[in-house]
């Protein structure tokens, strides 16, 4: 059989779009496929950190992100009760500040991009099977809007169709580092609600989040540990009034303001997901996921198609072989991915910190570069591992401190 295609996409938002796009740019045919239609919602914190905005800026689409009037995020608070942490990122690439654009923004930015690339686009169109040929993926069998059965060839098929990917499920993709979920939360949009870039209420079994986005609007989510879903699911409202009681300066904020959008809920498992096989390749949270309790799932979809374009564009011009080149695309991927993994299953598990922890946020608080150097890691620019080394921990506890990001 013929490729009609070098590669398809499967899945068309912040995962699979800059794949298509970047691979697009490198003179490669490719086909992009999505159920919905753009612009449109779907669940999400919305934020995309540092690392994410370096991204946008590398491919020449930071510009339109910017001009949907998303503001800049450029300091953290992370309430945690007996202390508060507030702190500025540390730079990634000059770049220290989030966005948090709503999705039927960013999603059509990134769709029209890999059009605009060269990729070609079918908007709802669903895949309804994969075509194998000799053991390998050669292409996908779907349907458009209008019913008719088609099929499709390629030399790759790339799962970027989110945390339920039909393709994974398909090509028996394992997982691992599994974690089951963690926590459940809901989601929300007020109006007249001021906050000050990204605020985080974390409490034994509570946590809470704010994040300015478009419109004058804050997103506002709130979770509860994963035992709890039947009572905060029968009443999303009372549990939300319970939460937000738990700190009172920003209930009183609340009041004042006015709540837009229904609750909408949700929670994840987490796992790692082998990203590659003969003639497939998984991207975003198809192959990587974890509690949205660190906020880098757009980030992380980003990295993960640079990583992946780059291991395909080898591949394709013979540089590497495809196992080889794929499996360092996986390699990569786990080595960035695993200690953030580790540290947001913890954080989601809304346990009371354990003493040493406590003592550690006692000693930070007021040390403003230790701050900075703590909401790095929810931000994404500076790795847990670099941050809890025992030699940084001792310089911590023993006085003010910085770790270079």
């Amino acid at each position: 059989m013929t490729a009609e295609y070098d590669v398809i996409v499967v899945g068309a938002r912040c995962a699979g779009s800059p794949t298509a796009m970047l691979l697009a740019r490198r003179g490669y045919r490719v086909l992009l496929v999505d159920r919905a239609t753009f612009p449109s919602d779907t669940l999400s914190t919305l934020i995309i950190q540092p690392p994410g905005v370096a991204a946008l800026r590398r491919w020449g689409l930071l510009g339109a992100v910017t001009a949907t009037g998303c503001p800049p995020l450029r300091s953290w608070t992370l309430d945690f009760g007996e202390v508060t942490l507030s702190g500025t990122p540390r730079a990634v690439d000059g770049i220290n500040t989030a966005y948090a654009p709503r999705r039927h923004f960013l999603d059509k930015i990134l769709i029209d991009a890999a059009a605009q690339a060269g990729a070609e686009v079918r908007e709802h169109f669903n895949v309804d099977d994969l075509l194998v040929s000799d053991g390998r993926v050669a292409g996908i069998r779907g349907h458009g809007e209008d019913g008719r059965q088609v099929t499709e060839r390629a030399r790759v098929v790339i799962g970027a169709d989110g945390r339920t990917s039909h393709v994974a499920k398909w090509v028996g993709a394992r997982q691992y580092h599994e974690k089951p979920r963690l926590q459940y939360g809901y989601y929300t949009l007020f109006r007249d609600l001021p906050v000050d870039g990204v605020e985080f209420i974390i409490r034994p079994g509570r946590a809470l989040g704010a994040i300015a986005t478009n419109d004058d609007l804050t997103l506002v989510v709130f979770g509860w540990p994963i035992a709890e879903m039947r009572a905060l699911k029968a009443d999303p409202e009372a549990a939300f009034q319970q939460t937000v009681r738990l700190a009172p300066a920003f209930a009183e904020r609340v009041r004042a303001a006015t709540r837009v959008e229904p609750f909408v809920g949700g929670g994840v498992w987490n796992y790692f997901r082998t990203p590659y096989g003969p003639g497939w390749a998984l991207v975003g949270d198809a192959g990587y996921n974890k509690d949205p309790v660190v906020p880098k799932g757009i980030s992380d979809a980003f990295a993960s198609a640079e990583l992946c374009a780059a291991a395909l564009d080898d591949f394709f011009r013979g540089r590497r072989a495809y196992d080889a080149a794929m499996a360092d695309y996986q390699r990569v991927r786990d080595e960035r991915g695993l200690p953030i993994y580790e540290f947001a299953t913890q954080l989601a598990a809304m346990e009371p910190p354990p003493p040493e922890m406590r003592h550690l946020f006692a000693a930070i608080e007021g040390d403003q570069d230790a701050m900075d150097d703590f909401v790095s890691i929810t931000a994404g620019t500076l790795s847990p591992e670099e941050f809890f080394a025992p030699a940084n921990i001792a310089r911590l506890m023993t006085g003010p401190a910085s770790v270079s990001g």
